[in-house]
């Protein structure tokens, strides 16, 4: 069931809210947890029914595993305990998800031909899995105290962030759960909640998925082999960027949105991750709980031996550099790659983001050892990180987007290629309107030929107005502001002046905002499309 689908908006949610309020009203507050659980279970039911066995099998074994860790804390046979129950959520894991991978590898390396049947992938196995193992390590260090079963499935099984995150920590959702005046009816929560939802519906109905018709074609010639033009290229990726951006962008927006109206605060997930100015403020930024499970559970235990490593062997300031710093990062994003997707291609993508984070360390370190203060930025610096930034982001999505490697290659290819530096014939009418540019044009290289099969002009400008809209336009929790309890928590930067008049408010002008996009919805009832991030 898809957010963004006529039965789960008018039908499913209303049902739901209903349901869980009615049964909060008359003071069965376990009974709307149940209800949750419930309706919960039948949102990723809808999918495929046979993996709500997987489900529920999932949290029985880690709800089970992590009271014994809790309970046991002194024991001999904890540490066991532990590593038991996170290589079953690891195998579990690359079972579902890794099988061909590495079959498809033996196959290369020993000129065999082992052959499996296809393995489905079940929804969200990624996100319920690492959110469960960080339960279980938590509850390994003693962080997680709340034996309530029933709020334990509605942990793993919250439909709002249950298919594509945020991963969310035990004790961020469970003391909400447990806080009886969360469930009672508030009208604010209400009208924040699908607000917010309705500028994500926005985000990936009209700007998503109006994009990734124009992506899809190019990428799908690159795929066949065709050569395809600079701007081609270009045009091709930066398109598939911004469909992904507002995709992500837009369920972020609805898992929070959805939440709220139930009480429930969602940790932030999106925060304008195209306006970093560095790499690592990339990160900091795009899938916020993802990097925070990187960080928390990966990079930071392999540092920390790293570090030890280092000190006992008294190593200098390079070697302790690539031991301390660059190795648990290329581990961290190798794996990080992975676990978007079985395949060579995403493999690249982590470690070009491993790359990058590495650069960006190093260039930190330099500063510092120069009396730099790391933390000042003038406004060209600002700029040309930016500019920096996206370039790199752009070329690591064109892996993250394409089926294969020659896909990709053929891509960054004609991104590269200046000798294919050509418009369409039909372009001609637009550059000698008003003023004639056909020399300028031709100065710097760019001729006139072909059609515009491809490289259509009504993808050229969707896209220029993708990259305005994501470097001009405040996102949501700006346009919410003080009205959303998550505001000031997660401290997200404020409105510059000219922005702060456009701040949502509980008025009819609002009311009017919203109807529109409703409408937009309704007229594109035909389109209803996957998030991206499902395949994850």
């Amino acid at each position: 069931m898809l957010f963004n689908s006529p039965f789960f908006i008018f039908i499913f949610l209303p049902i739901v809210v209903f349901g869980f309020y009615y049964l909060s009203r008359k003071g069965f507050f376990r009974l709307s947890i149940a209800w949750l659980v419930a309706a919960s279970l039948f949102f990723y039911g809808w999918w495929n029914p046979i993996y709500l066995i997987l489900i529920l099998s999932s949290i029985l074994f880690n709800y089970f595993i992590g009271r014994g860790l809790s309970r046991n804390k002194n024991s001999n046979n904890v540490l066991l305990l532990l590593t038991v129950g996170v290589f079953a959520n690891v195998g579990l894991l690359i079972y579902f998800k890794y099988t061909h991978f590495f079959i498809d590898i033996s196959n290369s390396l020993f000129n065999a031909s082992y052959d499996i049947e296809a393995i489905i992938l079940p929804l969200a196995i990624s996100f319920f899995t690492f959110q469960q193992i960080a339960y279980l390590v938590d509850a390994y260090k003693g962080k997680a105290q709340e034996y309530n079963f029933l709020h334990y499935c509605l942990f793993v099984t919250f439909f709002p962030q249950l298919i594509a995150g945020p991963i969310v920590h035990h004790s961020e959702m469970l003391p909400q759960f447990s806080d009886n005046s969360r469930q009672q009816f508030i009208l604010k929560n209400i009208v924040i909640g699908m607000t917010i939802f309705s500028l994500g519906l926005f985000k990936k109905v009209i700007l998503a998925d109006g994009l990734g018709v124009y992506a899809t074609p190019i990428f799908n010639a690159a795929e066949a082999g065709s050569v395809l033009s600079f701007f081609e290229g270009w045009f091709g990726s930066s398109a598939y960027l911004l469909q992904l951006y507002f995709d992500f962008s837009g369920y972020s927006d609805m898992a929070v949105g959805l939440a709220a109206i139930f009480g429930i605060v969602l940790p932030l997930n999106f925060n304008s991750p195209l306006k970093s100015h560095n790499i690592i403020n990339f990160w900091s930024r795009w899938h916020i709980t993802l990097s925070r499970f990187i960080q928390d559970y990966i990079y930071t235990p392999i540092a920390i031996s790293s570090t030890r490593f280092s000190m006992r062997n008294n190593l200098p300031g390079i070697p302790e550099f690539i031991i301390c710093v660059a190795m648990p990062t290329g581990i961290a994003f190798f794996l990080a790659g992975l676990w978007h997707g079985a395949g060579w291609n995403f493999v690249i993508f982590g470690l070009l983001h491993g790359s990058y984070l590495i650069i960006n360390q190093a260039w930190l370190a330099i500063r510092r050892w120069l009396g730099h203060d790391v933390n000042s930025h003038s406004i060209i610096g600002i700029f040309l990180g930016r500019i920096i930034t996206l370039l790199a982001v752009l070329i690591s999505f064109v892996f993250f987007r394409a089926e294969s490697f020659d896909g990709a290659k053929n891509i960054l290819i004609a991104m590269t290629s200046l000798d294919g530096m050509y418009l369409p014939e039909t372009y001609l009418i637009h550059v000698t309107q008003v003023i004639d540019l056909t020399n300028f044009f031709a100065l710097i290289g760019v001729e006139f030929s072909g059609s515009d099969n491809l490289l259509q002009r009504r993808m050229v400008l969707n896209t220029i107005i993708g990259f305005l809209v994501v470097f001009l336009v405040p996102n949501t929790m700006q346009i919410i502001g003080r009205y959303w309890d998550g505001y000031e928590k997660y401290s997200v930067s404020p409105l510059e002046s000219f922005w702060k008049k456009g701040q949502w408010q509980p008025n009819i002008k609002w009311a009017f905002v919203m109807s529109i996009i409703f409408v937009l919805y309704l007229s594109s009832l035909s389109k209803i499309s996957e998030f991206l991030y499902f395949q994850f």
